[in-house]
């Protein structure tokens, strides 16, 4: 028999299982979205760095590989009017967002999408940010711990999550930040949330576009290698709203930790040879993204077998062990 977790998430977006994958901008694909959706989650690809012509070929691309839901995720500090446009006009299940601007009109954007018949799914770092989202119309808030990799805020998944449960209940709230096991989605369903977004766990997949030698240095981690900073926003040149990034403490990164204001004056010098480093899977000169999971990720292996033996993990500790310490 399938094992199955009932949530608000499940019930409002018809999946199975009350997992998503993490919209990483440059760490996923349609073979990743659409393994993750068949799977019984919820796979939503990352569009921010994505040209808008190009989405809806993007968007045919998951739907001829699965015809379960999916979702597409837009940093909306980065993303432009027509980006947002071509997303809608293609109805997938999810309008997946993040990290909005001042001048943004959250409320418009959410009426534009559930006009279309999307769900909207809002990440966010504090219950205040909640709050805002919540007010403006997120059918699903995603409240982000320091855990995760990449852009993130400055509470603690443990912390945050609880906290914006308390603010926007009865909205259903995802768990984000330092989850890639059965045990951590037993302790956020603990918490309150309806399910977890995972990044780290997926980008070490088969299905993962992420290099192959990076791949393999997600496993090797001990969960220690990684820092926040902002240097990786100075080297790329990207102005990121009120957010530093987790990434791996690597060559390149401890080369400029420090030197800050020469990186600036720099980078159009020093990024070619990233982006190089990048591209041949060198681990020591290329900018990294991973959390502190990393810790609990040993193999490299199909999006549907984490989700399988995710859920598996979960549901014995829900159901057998967790009832046994209030035993009578």
């Amino acid at each position: 028999m399938d094992l199955v977790i009932k949530t608000a998430l499940t019930e409002l977006l018809g999946i199975q299982h009350p997992i998503a994958l993490a919209g990483m901008g440059g760490g996923t694909s349609p073979e990743l979205v659409a393994a993750v959706s068949n799977a019984g989650g919820i796979g939503i690809m990352g569009a921010t760095d994505v040209e808008a012509e190009k989405l809806p070929g993007l968007m045919a691309a998951i739907r001829e590989k699965t015809d379960r839901p999916f979702g597409m995720n837009l940093l909306l500090h980065g993303a432009d009017e027509d980006q947002i446009r071509e997303v809608l006009e293609a109805r997938p299940a999810v309008l997946s967002t993040a990290w909005s601007r001042d001048d943004q009109d959250l409320a418009e954007i959410f009426d534009r999408a559930h006009d279309r018949g999307l769900k909207v799914m809002h990440m966010v770092p504090t219950a205040a940010d909640a709050s805002k989202a919540a007010n403006a119309g997120a059918d699903v808030i995603v409240a982000q711990g320091t855990d995760g990799g990449g852009h993130i805020g400055l509470v603690g998944t443990v912390v945050v999550v609880p906290s914006v449960i308390k603010e926007v209940a009865p909205l259903p709230v995802l768990a984000a930040g330092g989850i890639a096991d059965g045990r951590g989605l037993a302790a956020m369903l603990a918490l309150g949330a309806a399910g977890v977004l995972i990044g780290t766990r997926f980008l070490a997949t088969t299905e993962s576009p992420l290099h192959e030698a990076f791949k393999k240095l997600i496993v090797e981690s001990d969960g220690t290698d990684t820092i926040v900073t902002d240097i990786a926003d100075i080297l790329m040149g990207t102005e990121w709203p009120g957010a530093l990034e987790r990434i791996a403490r690597n060559r390149i990164v401890e080369r400029w930790l420090g030197r800050t204001n020469e990186l600036r004056r720099r980078r159009e010098e020093v990024l070619p040879a990233m982006r190089k480093a990048r591209g041949q899977g060198d681990g020591d000169e290329a900018i990294l993204y991973w959390g502190q999971t990393a810790a609990l990720i040993d193999e490299v292996v199909p999006a549907g077998q984490v989700i399988e033996q995710m859920v598996a993990e979960a549901e014995v500790i829900l159901r057998e062990r967790l009832p046994r310490l209030v035993a009578g």
